[in-house]
């Protein structure tokens, strides 16, 4: 039996329901997950939605953790020094792991362990990609090259979708270390939950008739998301018998909804939903828009969500999930990144003929729930173990 460590910053809704697949369902694998902080299962506040936040749906079940001190006087995985827990690698060796799996590097603690690893094998998961345009400047290239040095401490790496495979070939990484462990969530809890059903009556609770179509943005009012270009959008295009629906909190909350005033537009704003809300939230919708912008939308799981949800998806040119997820005129559409227009020509096909955008949610649901589950996942964790079994990657 292989002992698998596993290093996260905190209990995520995503990774936790793979967790507990691995343990349940592969009997030569040990696994133990080590958490550098407790955000999540305890009320803390959310520094990019604004509110206190404690996730109502089980993430510590079915497999074995730890939560290791975290002693920084700023908790959290927003910056560097949020992380930093120096008893983890002491708490680590202990446990004797085979391997050890990072997910992410970018927090004082996990440079410091991976600096000491020694001959432990590494593996590592991340969503990055350079969808984006790479600046040029002296301090981008200073930072590739410390990136490959960082990542030359590593045995394996788990790419969760094709952008993310060519951003570690991009960083010199052997494709011969590469396994694809696509990202996903679980598609299960949303196909179960998300019923038409749930959709109704989520969409009576904020008064919208079940004849108006709905546009959904759900997640974090921030500047990277751009919830401000899909207003804007919307505005042009002034749909009939159509609303969009913003979904959540953040900075940006108050600029939306004056301006949402300004142009007299059908407009609804709903508050935070935690996770046992989001499939009646995605099943009350009839698309749902991501049009975020910049290098930091790695991946984009809520469009895993939406899809699980029969729902078909509008994603901008830089959500790491485009060249996987969003196939155009069959799961979704894509347009090219700060483009309203090109936005609103989408919204207008999204709602030009209603059968035809219901059989794309099916086809987005088809395609998630087959090939982006952890079914899936745990084959390319499979394979990065045995390569590292049978000699160097």
């Amino acid at each position: 039996m292989k002992r698998l460590a596993i290093l996260t910053s905190h209990p995520v809704q995503y990774y936790a329901p793979w967790f507990r697949f691995i343990s349940q369902t592969c009997p030569d694998i040990r696994l133990k997950v080590f958490y550098l902080w407790d955000f999540g299962v305890r009320s803390q506040r959310d520094p990019e939605f604004g509110t206190l936040i404690v996730w109502d749906v089980p993430l510590l079940e079915g497999y074995e953790h730890e939560f290791i001190p975290n002693t920084s006087s700023n908790p959290g995985s927003h910056h560097f020094w949020g992380l930093q827990n120096p008893e983890l690698r002491i708490r680590v060796n202990e446990w004797r792991p085979d391997a050890t799996l990072l997910i992410g590097f970018n927090h004082a603690s996990l440079i410091h362990f991976i600096l000491r690893a020694g001959s432990l094998p590494l593996f590592f998961r991340g969503d990055s990609h350079q969808l984006a345009p790479s600046p040029t400047t002296l301090l981008a290239t200073f930072k590739t090259g410390l990136r490959r040095l960082i990542f030359s401490r590593f045995q394996a790496f788990l790419a969760v979708g094709s952008a993310n495979q060519s951003y570690f070939l991009q960083h010199q990484i052997p494709k011969q270390r590469i396994f694809l462990s696509p990202h996903c969530v679980d598609n299960a809890r949303f196909l179960r939950e998300a019923t038409p059903a749930a959709g109704r009556i989520w969409r009576d609770q904020l008064q919208i008739p079940l004849t108006e179509r709905v546009i959904l943005f759900a997640g974090k009012f921030s500047a990277k998301k751009c919830p401000e270009l899909l207003l804007e959008a919307f505005a042009v295009l002034r749909p009939e018998n159509a609303c969009l629906l913003f979904v959540g909190s953040g900075e940006r909350e108050a600029q939306l909804r004056e301006r949402s005033a300004q142009l007299d537009l059908n407009v609804r704003f709903a508050p935070f939903q935690n996770q046992s809300a989001m499939p009646a939230t995605y099943a009350a919708a009839d698309v749902f828009v991501l049009p975020s912008s910049g290098s930091r939308e790695t991946w984009g799981l809520a469009v895993n969500e939406a899809m699980a949800s029969g729902i078909p998806v509008i994603v901008s040119s830089v959500v790491g999930c485009g060249p996987d997820l969003v196939i155009p005129g069959r799961t979704g559409w894509v347009f090219p990144v700060n483009q309203a227009a090109a936005l609103t020509e989408c919204l207008r096909a999204a709602l030009a003929d209603d059968g035809h955008r219901q059989e794309m949610g099916n086809h987005a649901r088809q395609l998630v729930t087959e090939h982006f589950n952890y079914e899936c996942a745990t084959v390319g964790l499979r394979q990065a173990l045995a390569a590292t079994e049978s000699g160097p990657c």
